[in-house]
């Protein structure tokens, strides 16, 4: 039997995951995941692939909003409330998209420039906003939040376990950012599956997920390396893209729990 082993989001955008035992489901991913992000001057996204040291800054949910706080000084921390607190609205560009992004709240945008040592805005994505995903892949003209491309993201326990097999050093689960783990069943499966079941939710699988070098950045000292885009490179390469985990959008379903089921419907 294949299971739900882990569940993660990543409120802000390319900043440290938080792993949870259960989540509600939305159209646009995971509740929480990727409502927030951080934007240059030019209101241009910002990511570990330029800025690794992202990676430091690790966030937690609590009732009254977000903690973010850095992974080398816990002492250097700020809370942010789920609403924000301005009226100030951006266009946004994440990828080829442009959305209108809210300014959470200007001391908030001056502790990330600070403590990063660049200028730089945090927005919330308001219900207002939608970024429809492309034609080609949705189903019911589903909308999706900061995530690069899709609403959620899934990776086999076993594909990574097969990787590792092939590396120096193995690497663990969040150089790759998913948003779902399932254990059991072979390397790379899900390359072959059209729909899974996960407990009581339903999920369709769009397309392979295309990897960067944000995966060869270390998630725990911001250090980038080569590895293991270097090999996966070269046994993962279709099209020219580097493959490794599937993206996803919802088709129904409420929430999940680790230890769901997992049923794959093939293509």
């Amino acid at each position: 039997m294949m299971y739900l082993q882990d569940i993660y989001i990543y409120p802000i955008k390319s900043l440290g995951g938080i792993r949870l035992e259960e989540s509600v489901l939305e159209e646009r991913g995971l509740q929480y995941d990727r409502r927030w992000m951080l934007v240059d001057k030019e209101g241009v996204f910002l990511t570990q692939r330029t800025f690794p040291e992202m990676a430091l800054l690790q966030v937690e949910v609590k009732d009254s909003g977000l903690l973010v706080y850095h992974k080398n000084n816990h002492i250097q921390r700020i809370h942010l409330p789920f609403q924000a607190q301005t009226e100030d609205f951006l266009t946004v560009r994440i990828w080829d998209d442009l959305v209108i992004g809210q300014i959470v709240d200007h001391e908030v945008s001056r502790w990330f420039s600070e403590t990063l040592g660049l200028e730089c805005e945090l927005v919330i994505m308001p219900e207002t906003t939608e970024r429809k995903l492309s034609p080609k892949y949705a189903v019911n003209n589903e909308s999706v939040g900061f995530a690069d491309a899709m609403p959620y993201l899934l990776i086999g326990q076993a594909s990574l376990e097969e990787l590792n097999s092939r590396l120096e050093i193995a690497v663990p689960m969040d150089r790759f950012r998913p948003n779902l783990v399932f254990a059991g069943g072979l390397p790379f499966e899900d390359d072959g599956w059209d729909i899974i079941k996960v407990g009581a939710a339903e999920f369709k699988i769009t397309k392979p997920c295309a990897r960067c070098v944000l995966t060869t950045v270390n998630q725990e000292t911001a250090q980038k390396g080569k590895e293991p885009l270097k090999t996966l490179a070269t046994y993962r390469t279709f099209d020219h893209k580097v493959m490794f985990g599937q993206n996803m959008l919802l088709l129904q379903g409420q929430r999940i729990r680790v230890g769901d089921e997992v049923v794959p419907f093939l293509k």
